[in-house]
C-alpha cells in the first residue's frame, strides 16, 4: 500500500538528522503502516497490547526518575536506572508532543534480560504503536520487551 502524503512527511521527520542523529527507521525500508502492523501482530501473539507495554514502561521510568543514587530496585526483580539529560525531543508524528530527554534501562533479574528506552519511545508505543524500524538505535523488539517487563 502506498504511503499517504502525511505518512511521507512523518517518514521524512524519522530520517537521520531530522529529529535525532540516527533517526527512527534504521535500515527498515517498509512503510510505517507495515512496520506497525507487523509489531501489532507480534503483540497479539504475545497476548499484550502496545498500551499495556507503554504503561508498564512508564511505571518503571516514573519509579526511578528521581532517584539520586542512580539505580533503584522495583518490585523485587527489576533494577531500573533513568538518566536525564538536557533537552527535549518532538514526536515525529508532528502532533505537538514534546518529550524530555531521559533514558531508562531496566534489567529483569529473574531472567537476566535488559532493555533501554526513552520517554519518546513510551509515547511512540502508546499513542502510535510504533516500536521503531529494524536496525534503529532505539528499536524495541516486542518479544524482548514483554520478556523483560513481565
Amino acid at each position: 500500500m502506498k504511503e499517504t502524503t502525511k505518512e511521507q512527511r512523518t517518514r521524512a521527520r524519522m530520517m537521520p538528522g531530522a529529529i535525532t542523529l540516527s533517526g527512527f527507521l534504521g535500515k527498515d525500508k517498509r512503510t510505517l503502516n507495515a512496520i506497525i502492523s507487523a509489531d501489532e501482530q507480534e503483540l497479539e501473539k504475545l497476548g499484550k497490547t502496545a498500551e499495556e507495554l507503554a504503561d508498564r514502561m512508564f511505571y518503571f521510568t516514573d519509579a526511578s526518575f528521581s532517584t539520586y543514587d542512580g539505580t533503584i530496585t522495583v518490585d523485587e526483580y527489576y533494577i531500573v536506572e533513568t538518566e536525564v539529560t538536557r533537552g527535549k525531543l518532538p514526536c515525529p508524528y508532528a502532533h505537538g508532543g514534546i518529550f524530555r530527554k531521559a533514558i531508562t534501562k531496566l534489567t529483569n533479574t529473574k531472567n537476566n534480560t535488559s532493555v533501554t528506552w526513552s520517554f519518546l519511545n513510551i509515547h511512540l508505543i502508546k499513542d502510535h504503536h510504533f516500536f521503531e524500524g529494524k536496525g534503529s538505535t532505539f528499536r524495541l523488539e516486542p518479544a524482548k520487551l514483554v520478556e523483560t517487563l513481565y
